[in-house]
């Protein structure tokens, strides 16, 4: 069993979620049943995976979970790049939190890496 909350990367996911929610806010109220709901399930999916999986009896178990973390990193990273594509949030802050997003990404690809040796 692991610590999640010691890892860098749960870490930052946390930090993530919680931007994303902040801008959420800007995004149309129309969006709130769609857009917004996808976007703010899969920003929450990254780091409860983490934990779920760092939770979980064995480290094959603990690789599955990360896996599905960085699914939904890759959910959310295209759900941001449309809500650029339609001008519906600021580019530079999507652009930034997409950098975040990617930060992340490697990080997890990194500790799945060392996970399996």
């Amino acid at each position: 069993m692991h610590n999640f909350e010691k890892l860098l990367f749960w870490q930052k996911s946390i930090e993530l979620a919680k931007e994303i929610y902040i801008i959420c806010v800007d995004l149309p109220k129309d969006e709130k049943f769609g857009l917004i709901s996808q976007i703010k399930r899969s920003v929450v999916s990254i780091p409860s995976n983490i934990a779920e999986g760092a939770g979980r009896n064995s480290d094959r178990e603990f690789y599955h979970f990360l896996g599905i973390a960085n699914a939904s990193s890759f959910e959310l990273q295209t759900q941001l790049i449309l809500t650029r594509e339609l001008n519906l949030l600021n580019t530079d802050k999507v652009n930034s939190l997409i950098s975040n997003l990617n930060e992340i990404q490697k990080m997890i690809y990194s500790f799945k890496s060392n996970l399996k040796k």
